[in-house]
This record gives structure tokens, sequence and C-alpha cells, in this order.
């Protein structure tokens, strides 16, 4: 795979112990989304609740191992038909280092991930506001299954 990152990076498996910089990396794109919202410290349960090795963790770096990417996959289970899939938790390229293939070449790991486990199906959140998200997911063959849809209620 890492052939087909850019020059100057490289691909490098992730553990247990990179929590404190997954949750970073989750705060960092939760923000980015979401500008007006402060407070994201729910991240860290989530990255305590689902890191594991049943969903790895990849780390794109820079020549100076600098880590300016990320790939975190899980499972997930069609409702409808009852299989089992690959889910994308988490992709997310460093501002300064996007629209060099590193997201393209990480989709391509989660493929190749994918496919050893016999899974026929990956799976992923785009908030619909993120229309750059949308465009290079679609580029990429995926197609809109369906829409998550909400209602604030209660406190006002």
């Amino acid at each position: 795979m890492g052939h087909n990152l850019p020059d100057g990076y490289r691909l490098r498996m992730g553990s247990h112990k990179d929590r404190a910089l997954l949750t970073e990396f989750m705060v960092v794109t939760y923000q980015e989304l979401f500008p007006d919202r402060q407070n994201f410290s729910h991240l860290a349960q989530t990255v305590e609740s689902y890191l594991s090795s049943d969903t790895p963790l990849w780390w794109v770096e820079s020549a100076l191992s600098v880590r300016v990417a990320c790939l975190w996959m899980g499972n997930a289970i069609d409702l409808i038909g009852g299989d089992r899939y690959a889910y994308i938790f988490l992709l997310y390229v460093a501002f300064e280092h996007r629209r060099r293939g590193i997201a393209k070449a990480l989709m391509e790991q989660a493929q190749i991930w994918a496919t050893a486990r016999g899974d026929r199906k990956i799976g992923l959140q785009v908030f619909s506001h993120n229309q750059i998200a949308l465009d290079f997911y679609c580029n990429l063959g995926y197609e809109i299954q369906s829409f998550s849809i909400s209602k604030s209620i209660g406190r006002e």
C-alpha cells in the first residue's frame, strides 16, 4: 500500500497506545466540521470504548515522522441483510497535507483490509454539509445509501 502514498509519506500501523493521539485527531476533525462548537471531550470516551485489536488504526507519517493522517476502521451490521461489513470510523488528513492523494491511498488501505476479512461492503458517515467529502467518496464509487436525521428536543 505504501507505494500509493505520495513521496515523503509512509504508512504505519497504530495500536491501543495511540488513544490520546487518535482522540486529538477526532477532535480536530469535528472542530473543522463544527467550528461553533467547542467541547468535544466526549470523543475520548468513544476512542476508549471502541479502539481495540478488532478496530485497526493506520497513521500516515511525513518524512519527519510527524503523523499527518489517519484511518480508523471497525465493523457494522447491515440492518437489512444482517451481514457484517467494514466501517470507517475516521479518515482524516491534516489540512496542509490535503489534495496529495493521501486520503485516496487510505481508502485503498480500507478496501484491502475489508477484502482480506471477506467483507463485501465498506460504509462510513459523511455529514451532509461536508460537500468536499461527499464528492470525494462519490468519485471513489461510494453511493448514498440512507440519510440520518435528527431533531433536537428538550432544552431551549
